[in-house]
């Protein structure tokens, strides 16, 4: 998918449901980041909080409930080497289908907020080497983000960018990009497939996909849009219920009992029921 001519599109899902509408949309793969982790199960910021552990088992819960790959966040893979190998096998476990790692200094923070700090290109290189040594599954992909556009400019990032592919990563990621110019230099200027990262009200400009794809871009991930717009949904539905003291005047924006039971597939647990009690009834006794 990532080698398509097609750009490949990555909505942000933040928790199973949300990936399982995804997938239902007619999207080829879905992510899932730190940033709607640690809002979904914390109501916290994008601060690092979450462990390695607690990010592993939100991540299998969001694996299991789709058939299509995930890619998932794996921060600065939570320490040094020895933290990253362990940190790839324990997601490769969960069945995502691709991780990236981060060189911001650890705690990281996200990636269009202010104040970040990265780690020398050295010790991302041997971090990105670990990660693939340490995959079982060749097809597990290694992307390798750089956060260093803030700290020391674009030629930097670049440069960075080309180094970590030249470590192993399968793709590369530089963490938001301010202007077109910029866009273009990144997707023509660095030798391996590179994902452009849009979020709304971020750094990046808004741009279409089919524009992102123009420019070179293999990857073009939204990884807020789907958490941004859950937040903005239930805001107004609770404002409509604590002032008017019913939901009659939202009804036209909730999706009603008997859609969200066909959405969770209601409908196939009752057949999997059935089939396995019949199969009891239909058994003469002894």
């Amino acid at each position: 998918m990532i080698m398509a001519p097609e750009i490949l599109v990555l909505p942000g899902s933040y928790d199973a449901l949300s990936a399982k509408i995804i997938q239902q949309t007619g999207f080829q793969a879905v992510t899932m980041g730190g940033y709607p982790a640690s809002a979904t199960l914390l109501g916290r910021p994008d601060v690092n909080l979450l462990s390695l552990t607690e990010m592993v088992d939100h991540a299998r819960r969001i694996a299991e409930a789709v058939d299509i790959p995930l890619l998932v966040d794996g921060d600065t893979g939570h320490g040094n080497v020895t933290n990253v190998i362990r940190t790839v096998r324990e997601f490769e476990k969960a069945g995502v289908a691709g991780i990236f790692i981060e060189d911001q200094v650890s705690p990281k923070r996200c990636g269009h907020m202010e104040g970040k700090q990265v780690i020398p290109a050295n010790e991302m290189v041997a971090k990105i080497k670990s990660a693939v040594d340490a995959r079982v599954d060749q097809d597990l992909v290694i992307m390798a983000r750089t956060d260093s556009r803030a700290i020391f400019g674009l030629d930097d990032a670049i440069e960075r960018g080309n180094r970590y592919r030249e470590a192993g990563a399968d793709i590369i990621f530089v963490e938001a990009p301010v202007e077109e110019k910029e866009l273009r230099r990144i997707a023509i200027e660095i030798n391996a497939p590179t994902l452009v990262n849009m979020v709304e009200g971020g750094k990046t400009p808004d741009y279409t996909v089919k524009e992102f794809e123009e420019m070179g871009f293999a990857v073009a991930a939204f990884p807020l849009s789907t958490i941004y717009a859950s937040a903005w949904a239930i805001k107004g539905l609770m404002a409509e219920l604590y002032q008017s003291g019913t939901t009659r005047g939202y009804a036209d924006r909730l999706i009603d009992f008997n859609e969200f039971n066909r959405l969770v597939g209601l409908e196939d647990v009752r057949e999997t029921e059935k089939r396995y009690y019949q199969s009891i009834v239909d058994r003469p006794s002894h």
